[in-house]
């Protein structure tokens, strides 16, 4: 497979299926915003049922609910020898019709940066991934000239700390603020996202003011406890889309509160959480 190309279902000559289309047509078919991420951590799953059996259960619930799929790499690297595999299992095993987003936040300098990206493009085969900007354009490049698949930019992220940089500001523009035009220019290929958290919707509305039209990821909501209705409010596009609301404890781990038993049990309590979620995203979206 080369840099440009993607396989599709269409047949010989169709065009190429993107990250931008598939999550289109996830979103219209699931009617969701909602992005699920898949992150197995073990003092959190239920006991005696193992990560693959766990993951693959929450996907086979969700698939109809979600616009993408979000595993992060931390989950599954501190084991190499079962969870790189379970990794590239997992993805192989999501619904053709549902993009994945893999939580890498990669880069480095060019020539380092281009094996990165053969490493989540091709290896792993997902459709997008996040990425570091702060070593800037030259090492965001190697992941852009994959113009099939999408590069979402850390750009204003949820975390607490996030002030002690982003908010740093020279003269009348915040680094986030920067960040979202560079990116804004990367986008030459239609393949730039942006990493925007649900926990800060006035940054949220500024950086959509800067990118009206790229995607955004935005972590934070459940376990952030981000204020869903105002973030949704803020960076929706003027379609009322482009975002990508994410979604992981709150969804994977809902099992937990309700005193699930079995490993049924966990997967429809995620199914009823999702669902919640989904809807009350919606609900945002037509305040």
């Amino acid at each position: 497979m080369t840099m440009t190309e993607s396989t599709t279902s269409a047949g010989a000559g169709a065009t190429p299926e993107t990250f931008r289309s598939k999550y289109a047509a996830s979103a219209q078919r699931n009617r969701s915003l909602l992005c699920v991420g898949l992150d197995p951590d073990p003092d959190l799953m239920p006991e005696g049922v193992s990560p693959r059996d766990f993951l693959f259960a929450i996907v086979e619930a969700t698939a109809d609910l979600v616009c993408c799929y979000k595993p992060n790499a931390a989950f599954y690297e501190p084991d190499i020898d079962g969870g790189m595999p379970l990794l590239r299992d997992l993805v192989r095993s999501i619904p053709d019709g549902v993009p994945v987003l893999l939580d890498a936040k990669r880069n480095d300098i060019g020539n380092t940066a281009r094996f990165y990206a053969r490493a989540v493009f091709e290896s792993l085969g997902v459709d997008a991934v996040t990425v570091n900007p702060y070593l800037g354009g030259d090492a965001v490049e190697p992941f852009l000239e994959y113009e099939d698949r999408t590069t979402f930019v850390l750009c204003r992220t949820s975390n607490p700390g996030a002030r002690d940089f982003q908010d740093v500001q020279h003269g009348d523009t915040r680094l986030y603020e920067r960040v979202a035009e560079q990116a804004n220019g990367w986008n030459t290929r239609g393949n730039v996202g942006l990493v925007v958290g649900a926990t800060y919707p006035q940054e949220a509305a500024r950086v959509r003011a800067i990118c009206p039209d790229l995607p955004f990821l935005m972590p934070g909501v459940g376990a952030q406890e981000g204020e869903l209705r105002d973030a949704v409010r803020a960076a929706a596009d003027a379609q009322g889309g482009g975002i990508l609301v994410n979604a992981s404890r709150g969804v994977l781990y809902a099992g937990a509160k309700g005193g699930a038993r079995t490993l049924g049990d966990w997967a429809a309590a995620a199914r009823d959480a999702a669902i919640a979620l989904r809807d009350a995203i919606n609900d945002a979206r037509e305040a």
